[in-house]
């Protein structure tokens, strides 16, 4: 008998085939009216949910799907499933790391770039018929802290180091044995340490606000943050503020508090760089993603383990 699969994504609907062609029966729900309208008529047919960080998955929502026994999360971040929820009914979760490391990783780089070398406005400028050579710092031999070292983190850090000779630091809980960069035990000690500060770390409780107003502060008048990862990592007040008084010289964000909304204070400042939660986002990324998703229905449904769990 096939398997239900309830798909709370819109981000890769193009490679969704691939679980139908391998017997999976989808029921697509991209918006909250079509979310609810479906568990409340398919609440007993759903085995499998697809969902991603921000989106999540209720305890009110899992405690409806009787007969839901996997969730899978595309991207590395689940900081809206209610894992607890999950562990108590026996519900396996999993999550898509690694699947669009690449994506990512050449996105905060394409941030990065832009940032220090001020991009979007000598494009903007050119085109209005201007020539403004302004003098923008360079990037090469800039020094790079990474707040979380996973997959992302680690792909970020291979093209920093070996294609811009940055030498690179991070911050994570525990510090890595696998890896040549210097660790420090906190943000705000490696912050103080770097040029550019890079947020790769999951959302969630357990990150909200690590980077804050003291933060901002050690990163300093000539530091950058840019912010691939979740936007409750950063204190956007905080970070505002500091734009605007010269405590940091910018900021290239991709992730947002109230998505799909922009607060207007970050537009109006010419010392930024934003994108709508696009980094994640290519051809390859997605179906690299789905492809994961699928691995991990077969190896449950087959009693296997699956590839990519998520503990609670």
């Amino acid at each position: 008998m096939s398997k239900t699969v309830l798909v709370l994504v819109e981000t890769v609907d193009a490679y969704l085939p691939l679980l139908e062609q391998a017997g999976y029966r989808l029921i697509r729900a991209p918006s909250a009216l079509l979310r609810a309208d479906a568990i409340a008529r398919h609440a007993g047919e759903i085995d499998a949910v697809l969902t991603r960080g921000p989106l999540g998955l209720s305890a009110a929502e899992i405690e409806a799907l009787a007969k839901l026994r996997i969730i899978c999360v595309i991207g590395a971040g689940y900081e809206q499933v209610d894992l607890a929820a999950a562990a108590a009914r026996g519900i396996t979760v999993t999550n898509g790391a690694g699947a669009n490391a690449g994506a990512v990783a050449d996105h905060a780089m394409a941030l990065l770039l832009a940032l220090l070398r001020d991009i979007p406005r000598a494009d903007a400028s050119t085109r209005r018929g201007e020539w403004n050579r302004v003098i923008s710092p360079s990037v090469s031999g800039k020094r790079l802290g990474i707040i979380g070292l996973g997959a992302v983190g680690q792909a970020i850090a291979r093209r920093a180091s070996q294609g811009f000779d940055m030498p690179v630091s991070y911050h994570s809980r525990t510090p890595r044995a696998d890896v040549p960069y210097t660790w420090y035990d906190s943000p705000l000690h490696l912050a103080d340490a770097v040029d550019i500060l890079l947020v790769a770390t999951p959302g969630g409780h357990g990150t909200r606000h690590l980077v804050d107003a003291g933060v901002l502060e050690a990163l300093g008048a000539e530091g950058y943050l840019v912010n691939i990862a979740r936007a409750s990592v950063v204190d956007t007040d905080a970070l505002v503020d500091a734009l605007r008084q010269g405590g940091v010289a910018g900021a290239a964000l991709d992730v947002f508090d109230d998505e799909p909304g922009v607060p207007d204070t970050l537009k109006a400042l010419s010392n930024t760089v934003l994108t709508p939660h696009v980094a994640g986002q290519s051809p390859e990324a997605a179906r690299d993603t789905v492809n994961l998703v699928l691995r991990n229905l077969q190896a449950f449904f087959s009693g296997e383990p699956v590839l990519t769990p998520v503990r609670a």
